[in-house]
């Protein structure tokens, strides 16, 4: 079993924070540590696209967020746009990877100028300079010029860039085997085992969707 790790977790405004909600309720479940970051325009797109309800404050998320995926609360720590005491900002505390999934055009060119304007953006900006694990999931199309280079900066510096393009050789039969699909593969990228998704040519018989 992978051992626990410390995974930060961003979720912006662009469409899809299925994908992102998914992913943490994953890790929470396997016991990782997640410093969850919510951007506003996520918060808003999160009332339109989900189920969930998320309360204002940060501590009444926190508790909403442990009791709906039933898990530890310990594990969870929720940080602000501007909450630059966060360790998050800081290389000498360690993180193991970071996601922004699913990560919006302007987030993704924030980071790819190193803007950090804010939390997230700074926690990003952390990660590359410590030569860490970061991974972002992009959901728009199409692609312009601007979006296409941006991708490619970062990638060039060792950023793992995937988008929202899930596959279908698995035969998704709900939109919850799509979401999956995405979670399973940012899982793979973080080395942290999983069984939403079998491997190409296995046959995934009662494993799929368990954690």
């Amino acid at each position: 079993m992978s051992s626990s790790k410390k995974i930060a977790l961003a979720i912006t405004g662009a469409s899809g924070v299925q994908y992102g909600f998914r992913l943490l309720e994953v890790l929470l479940k396997k016991n990782h540590q997640v410093s969850l970051m919510l951007s506003k325009a996520a918060q808003i797109v999160t009332s339109m696209e989900s189920e969930l309800s998320l309360p204002g404050r940060k501590a009444e998320q926190k508790k909403y967020l442990s009791n709906r995926f039933d898990s530890d609360p310990d594990l969870l720590s929720i940080y602000g746009d501007e909450e630059w005491t966060s360790p998050l900002a800081s290389g000498s505390a360690r993180t193991d990877a970071m996601v922004v999934c699913p990560c919006s055009m302007s987030t993704l060119s924030q980071i790819a100028v190193g803007a950090s304007s804010n939390l997230m953006e700074r926690a990003a900006d952390v990660m590359l300079k410590e030569r860490r694990k970061l991974v972002i999931v992009p959901r728009e199309t199409p692609f312009s010029d601007i979006h296409l280079e941006n991708m490619l900066r970062l990638s060039r510096m060792g950023v793992v860039v995937m988008p929202a393009n899930p596959g279908f050789y698995n035969k998704p039969q709900t939109v919850n085997d799509i979401i999956d699909f995405m979670v399973a593969r940012v899982l793979d990228q973080l080395d942290i085992e999983q069984t939403l998704l079998p491997p190409w040519g296995e046959q995934a018989g009662d494993l799929k969707h368990q954690i």
